[in-house]
Formats: structure tokens, sequence, C-alpha cells
């Protein structure tokens, strides 16, 4: 089985934190992970573009174990658009969006034309989920819609506040057939059992979002959780393979 971490942040961010492909993939082989879903961090001046470009040239200096998401940011438009374009064809495998840090609500319809060519250019979307107001469960369930054939994966379990009310919204969210959701940052284990249970083991991605969170604790999220064999290959990488494309190892 190879062992894929859904998602990776490289880069120095805006907002203090910081990964190299260096220390990112040492950090993977101290857990066991093969390959990383790679995406850019919000840089602390400057555009994503020449993000983008760091995490793609990573990615191909990585013998295959980074696979590259773009990130652009929805204010800028039209510009968005074409960054996303140029991306895909330098070799990124998605586009990265993070409501909170790029401050926009994920189901506003400006929004729309940006995941609309992402189906177009049959690249999956993910997200960063469960921000306050910008991307809630119910909110993310909405932009999903939009393009119910693509793949939209959301970070953090689709939601952070695991209360009663807010499992029960990420869960509506994964009504919609095209919404899948990681495992990073779920302390509570009987909410990624229940995913499972209810929509199946297709919709669970293992995914660290190092180094936000730990790769290695992150991973005990899954190893600890009541899976079957088969259930928790799709979970620890399968589902990425199968979303992303590009696994090789």
């Amino acid at each position: 089985m190879t062992t894929v971490d859904g998602l990776v942040f490289l880069g120095a961010s805006h907002f203090g934190y910081q990964l190299d492909a260096a220390k990112a993939l040492a950090g993977m082989d101290a857990v066991g992970t093969a390959v990383a879903i790679a995406a850019p961090m919000h840089p602390h001046r400057g555009g994503f573009a020449a993000a983008n470009d760091a995490v793609t040239e990573a990615a191909r200096s990585s013998d295959g174990r980074l696979i590259p998401l773009c990130r652009v940011d929805p204010w800028e438009g039209e510009a968005a658009i074409a960054e996303l374009r140029r991306a895909v064809r330098e070799g990124a495998r998605g586009v990265f969006l993070h409501p909170s840090e790029e401050h926009f609500r994920i189901n506003d319809a400006r929004i729309r034309p940006l995941v609309e060519d992402a189906a177009e250019l049959a690249v999956p979307v993910m997200v960063a989920a469960g921000y306050h107001l910008f991307a809630e469960p119910l909110q993310l369930g909405a932009a999903a819609q939009w393009t119910p054939d693509n793949p939209f994966v959301l970070t953090n379990g689709g939601q952070f506040n695991i209360s009663g009310m807010a499992q029960f919204d990420a869960e509506l969210a994964l009504r919609n057939g095209n919404v899948h959701v990681q495992t990073s940052g779920m302390y509570r284990e009987d909410f990624l059992e229940r995913v499972v249970a209810t929509f199946g083991p297709e919709r669970l991605l293992f995914a660290s979002a190092a180094p936000i969170f730990t790769m290695a604790y992150e991973r005990l999220r899954v190893d600890l959780a009541h899976f079957s064999g088969k259930e928790a290959e799709l979970i620890l990488g399968g589902n990425a393979a199968r979303i992303f494309g590009g696994v090789s190892r």
C-alpha cells in the first residue's frame, strides 16, 4: 500500500509558519508516508504565481513523492482564473482555496467561475474548511453543487467545531456525492468512523496539513480509528491517488 498524505503546505507563510520540501520529505519518511499532496502557503509578500512555481518545482525534484496543487486568490477575478490555467499547464494537479486566509466566502457567486474552470480543466478543488463565516459546512456544500461531477475536497473533516450541529452540517455537505473530507485536525474518531459508515470509505482522505498539524499525530487519527484493512487502504492513499492522480510509487 502506498500511503499518501492528502495535504502538506510548502513555503513560508505570511501567518508565521513554514516548511520546505526537504523537511517535508524527512517528516514523511519518519512516519512511513510515501507521497504527499503539496499546496503553497500564503506568501508574505507577492502573488501566488511564484509560490505555485516553487511548489511545482519541488514536486519535479521529489522523484514523484510530492504532487503539486496551485493556489489562487479569487479576489483577482480573471487573473486568478488565468493563473489556475497556467499552473495546471505547468503540472498542478488541483487547486487549493483558503477562504479564511484570502478572506472570501466559499459560496459567494464570484467564486463560482473559478470552481467551474477547475472542473473544465478536470482538476479537483480542495478547500480549507470549517472557518467561521468563510467556509462553514453548509457554505461548502452549496459551492460543491456548482460542479457536481468534480471532486470537492474539504480539509479538517469539513468543519472545526465538532459539536453536534457542526457534525450534522458536515454530513449534510457530504450528501453531495463529489464532496470528500480529510482527517486533519479531527480529534473525534467516531466522526471519522461515521463518515465511512454512512458515506463509504471512498469519501475520507488521510491528511496531516503539516506544518499546521504534526505528521505523526495526524497519522494516529487513522491508525486509532476502527477501520477495516480495506477501508484503511483507501483512506491512507487509495482515495488521494484516485482523485489527484500522479501516484506511481
